[in-house]
């Protein structure tokens, strides 16, 4: 933990925590869009409406995102400590930043704004840097989202973007798209200069494979699941025709099959039209 994570990090309904999110919400309230209605806690700026609730899927719910910030977040944090970062699908932070404008469809004690990233409330050109660190799959419109990134960067402003492409279902409160390196790339190839793209630690085929064994493994039950646990990878790496009527296989529950789906089919009828 570095100098600048020590500083400011502050128990959540401290008087020094609600001390810093005055400031931090008398920072903010330039840069919101004007003529968008909105509502003030001494927490945070919501503007998270029923219209917008509902036109992008937003409900209530228990699960918690939280995750701490990796070495490259931290970097861009310190680098623009006199600046504001937008973390964009902040989820529960453990540190509070005062340079970190943490967005949020819920309503954590550490988030400053509530509302949803397909319709950002910021102007134009506001932030020197923006975090959306594993956040795209759960958006209903990550194109949206994408171009409303690029329109509140500064000119120079830093991209610091993270999504999941082999990871099962994970709900928070929705899981709509993952992605490829390509996939991602071509959200903002149009708006940004692309410098890098690569694997980060925490993005590595291992995290992959132990999550889906976990997840398989935890979804037996009695004998199969102990048999299961037993077998060798050299068991796993068949043709998967062969593996359709194993015990492994047909027991998983219809949850779990959506959970951990290579595909997923969906058969639909376009509605007769009216007579009137």
């Amino acid at each position: 933990m570095n100098i600048f994570q020590r500083m400011f990090t502050r128990p959540t309904g401290s008087d020094a925590f609600l001390e810093q999110k005055r400031r931090k919400l008398s920072r903010i309230k330039p840069i919101l869009k004007e003529r968008v209605d909105y509502t003030q806690t001494p927490l945070h700026y919501n503007f998270l409406a029923n219209e917008l609730r509902q036109k992008y899927n937003i409900v209530d719910t228990s699960n918690v995102s939280a995750n701490a910030y990796d070495p490259i977040a931290l970097s861009m944090i310190e680098k623009h400590k006199d600046g504001l970062v937008l973390d964009c699908g902040a989820g529960k932070q453990a540190t509070y930043y005062p340079n970190v404008v943490n967005f949020e469809i819920v309503a954590y004690d550490t988030t400053d704004v509530i509302g949803v990233g397909e319709e950002l409330p910021f102007k134009d050109d506001s932030f020197d840097a923006v975090f959306s660190l594993n956040v795209l799959e759960h958006v209903k419109n990550p194109f949206a989202c994408a171009a409303e990134l690029a329109r509140v960067m500064k000119p120079g402003a830093s991209l610091y973007c993270v999504v999941p492409f082999l990871q099962p279902l994970h709900a928070y409160p929705h899981h709509y798209y993952n992605m490829s390196h390509q996939g991602l790339r071509n959200l903002f190839d149009a708006t940004l200069n692309i410098q890098k793209q690569e694997v980060i630690a925490s993005g590595l085929p291992i995290w992959t494979l132990s999550w889906f064994l976990q997840s398989w493994l935890n979804g037996l039950h009695g004998e199969v699941r102990q048999k299961f646990s037993e077998m060798k990878v050299n068991d796993l790496v068949g043709n998967p025709i062969d593996y359709l009527s194993k015990s492994f296989v047909t027991m998983l529950s219809a949850e779990k099959n959506f959970e951990l789906a290579s595909t997923t089919a969906l058969i639909a009828e376009k509605p007769a039209r009216s007579l009137s």
